[in-house]
């Protein structure tokens, strides 16, 4: 498993692999894939996004976003994670699906520069 390091682009994975007395080194850094989750259950929490992306592979982070104000749920959130291929496959197996009794919409996100302005 790697290490996240977060950075204002987004999170890096650093993995890598030490060999006593030898020079052999190797690390890999790759980006997260950013998911967004829509339509999400108020019910659903933090570690329920987790447990449902984790069947597909590793996930580095999953936050529900709750309302400053109320503490509520705002019915979204987002999971990173650091596989692509692990990400597409649960990209596709869950769009569509229910979580705690209600199908989510789930996408790849788009950068805030992308999204249109309110």
């Amino acid at each position: 498993m790697g290490m996240v390091i977060p950075g204002q682009m987004g999170d890096l994975v650093w993995r890598g692999e030490f060999e006593n007395d030898k020079t052999h080194v190797y690390v890999e850094i790759c980006s997260m894939k950013n998911i967004y989750v829509g339509n999400l259950a108020y019910s659903v929490s933090d570690d329920d996004l987790q447990e449902a992306f984790a069947a597909f592979g590793e996930v580095a982070r999953a936050k529900v976003i709750m309302d400053r104000d109320t503490g509520r749920s705002k019915g979204f959130g987002f999971v990173e994670m650091p596989d692509d291929g692990e990400a597409d496959a649960a990209i596709n197996g869950l769009n569509e699906q229910p979580i705690n009794g209600r199908n989510v919409r789930v996408n790849e996100a788009r950068p805030r520069d992308d999204r249109p302005r309110r």
